[in-house]
């Protein structure tokens, strides 16, 4: 018997408190079409959503045992969710992207907003045995860590769950950060529209924050530093805000983050460039930013500037510095239809970043520009 034929469960966890209920409907409908592809493939569907963030995770976390495969339904915060549940198990992950966002989704090529689409997909490649194992962050606390409610960003008095977990996408550390609570906060229509007006708002009022820096390089060499600037971002994935390519030099399986921060206090036609530069992947052309590949940072608080925000990962409050970043090698396994495999090695490949790398300006090894 081979791995598609033999039977299998699938476990789905949803987003009921969502969009004012349309999560709980949403769920609804990926869950009955995931029983009647069932009936047909030979699968069972279990549902784990629970009330919350933290019981959903806790669930599924719980019942490992009892599935073979974990589909999702959201956003950004929900494949959160999915990594911290099955990252590095070896159990697939199926992403059913909805709502605004959707960041490591569209860096997938996997489709947005489309149930129906993406249903089909995770069942055909659920059949075919076809996936893509892909990196992920993951964020360790260090002594004087302050742990928040990952949804609220609340200070959590007995430390949570978050103080060491993964992430898929980026971990914001400062200026991005500050753009995501203030975006959360908008009462503005359309997740793309609330984080572009965050934007707008944050750039404007450009804080000095206080980092010290050990970084591991893609080399194993150490550079440590103190970094006094507005944005500090550790990246997996290239998107954030609903499109915005913060690091568009990520791939998703080399082993390395992209590790992205401000170089110095930009002035007003800086900022405007960099904001044009932001939706078609050349951002890191500006000037403006720094730019290596790394194994693994720590991030923790400089003798001077101002005190960074609560640090942001996937949409989901992390907590306060000081944190150590790794990354983890092609540990989370993600279900995706054949085509996109293909789609994923051409675009995505070594040689399309090194072009990219280059066109920009940039040495591929020590990320200066040249």
């Amino acid at each position: 018997m081979t791995e598609s034929q033999k039977h299998t469960t699938v476990a789905m966890v949803g987003n009921p408190v969502s969009d004012k209920g349309r999560g709980a409907r949403i769920g609804t409908q990926v869950f009955d079409m995931l029983t009647e592809a069932g009936r047909h493939h030979g699968f069972d569907v279990l549902d784990l959503t629970g009330n919350s963030f933290d019981d959903s995770l806790a669930k599924v976390r719980g019942r490992m045992n009892d599935y073979d495969h974990l589909v999702v339904v959201g956003g950004d915060g929900m494949i959160a969710l999915g990594a911290n549940a099955v990252g590095s198990s070896g159990k697939p992950l199926g992403i059913v992207a909805t709502g605004s966002g959707n960041d490591f989704a569209r860096g997938l090529s996997l489709p947005v907003n489309k149930i129906p689409t993406a249903v089909e997909g995770i069942v055909g490649a659920i059949v075919r045995g076809s996936y893509i194992d892909v990196d992920m962050g993951r964020v360790t606390a260090l002594p004087g860590f302050v742990a928040v409610d990952p949804t609220t960003g609340k200070e959590l008095a007995d430390g949570g769950i978050n103080g060491d977990r993964y992430y898929a996408g980026m971990l914001s550390c400062g200026l991005d950060a500050s753009i995501n609570d203030r975006a959360n906060h908008s009462r503005l229509p359309g997740g793309s529209l609330r984080y572009f007006a965050a934007v707008l708002v944050e750039v404007a009022h450009l804080k000095r924050y206080g980092y010290h820096i050990r970084a591991t390089l893609a080399d194993g060499t150490i550079e440590e530093h103190d970094l006094i600037t507005p944005m500090v971002t550790v990246a997996n994935s290239r998107h954030i805000g609903g499109g915005l390519e913060v690091s568009p030099y990520s791939r998703f399986d080399d082993g390395l983050l992209d590790l992205i921060w401000i170089d110095h206090m930009p002035g007003p036609l800086e900022i405007a460039d960099a904001i044009s530069k932001a939706y078609n992947g050349k951002l890191l052309a500006s000037r403006i930013f720094g730019w290596k590949r790394v194994r693994a940072v720590e991030i923790t608080r400089a003798a001077v500037g101002d005190e960074p925000p609560v640090l942001m990962a996937d949409g989901e409050y992390i907590g306060r510095l000081p944190v150590v970043v790794r990354a983890c090698d092609r540990s989370l396994r993600v279900l995706v239809p054949p085509a996109v495999v293909g789609w994923h090695e051409r675009a995505r490949g070594e040689q399309a970043v090194l072009d990219a790398i280059r066109r920009d300006g940039r040495d591929p090894i020590t990320g200066a520009f040249v």
